[in-house]
């Protein structure tokens, strides 16, 4: 089973690794859109004035636009603990064992705006660029959208997808019936369901880890619902089902 995460905008500074060489990381079939995203992004971030603006950043974002810049020069770390923010601080992947790591290096990936899919060990810096920001000469959809899709596609097994729906804009699903979005929802005392911000990201790290700790042999959607069940969770199929053009849809009760 593969689980898709989005990023985090906040990200731990430092690190202990070389800087940054797109080589390195997974899915290397994306060496050339991460290499034209890095120069163009690293250029932008010349202008301080244009570069805010482009990324969306407020008057304090200039240290933002700074590690830009160095992109290529500052250290590295593993992808999974150099994302913070609520999501990444309840997967609270710095303290688990190093048999869950390496499974997480396996099984899940987080879809970074520059660099595409990037494993959860995969050493890079820090950086801002987010799935809305306006690059000068380049279309975050049209550039990721087909590659991503066409990974997405040859990956064997089910697909968990607990990205927003920004990043998930950028790398559709396939469409199958066991490649699923993920909504995070409570229910009301009407019995009404509704979409969750905070908690939603708070939601989704929490089973990611119990899914690294766990580490569950998956081969459909429904020993996923099992397994969910189990592990405390709420997850069921949700109204949205194949067809008409609509994706495949599971909602997660928080």
């Amino acid at each position: 089973m593969l689980v898709l995460l989005p990023p985090s905008e906040t990200k731990r500074d430092g690190g202990e690794g070389a800087p940054l060489d797109l080589a390195a990381l997974s899915h290397p079939t994306l060496l050339a859109q991460r290499s034209m995203l890095v120069d163009g992004l690293i250029a932008l971030s010349e202008d301080a004035t244009a570069a805010m603006r482009a990324l969306k950043l407020g008057p304090r974002g200039e240290a933002e636009v700074e590690r830009n810049r160095r992109l290529l020069e500052t250290p590295t770390m593993a992808a999974f603990d150099r994302y913070t923010g609520v999501l990444f601080d309840a997967l609270d992947f710095t303290r688990l064992e190093p048999a869950a790591r390496a499974f997480a290096a396996e099984s899940v990936v987080v879809h970074s705006a520059l660099f595409g899919f990037v494993g959860a060990l995969d050493p890079i810096p820090a950086y801002r660029l987010s799935h809305d920001s306006r690059m000068p000469g380049i279309r975050l959809r049209s550039h990721w959208r087909e590659s991503l899709a066409e990974l997405l596609d040859a990956r064997p097994g089910v697909i968990v997808d607990l990205r927003s729906e920004g990043y998930a804009e950028l790398g559709p699903l396939p469409n199958r019936h066991d490649a699923a979005f993920v909504r995070v929802v409570s229910v009301g005392p009407d019995g009404r369901r509704r979409s969750l911000n905070h908690f939603n990201k708070q939601a989704k790290g929490r089973f990611t880890r119990a899914f690294l700790e766990q580490r569950p042999d998956i081969g459909s959607v429904g020993e996923l619902l099992e397994w969910a069940a189990g592990a405390g969770f709420t997850l069921e199929r949700g109204a949205r089902a194949l067809g008409g053009g609509q994706r495949n849809e599971l909602e997660l009760v928080a």
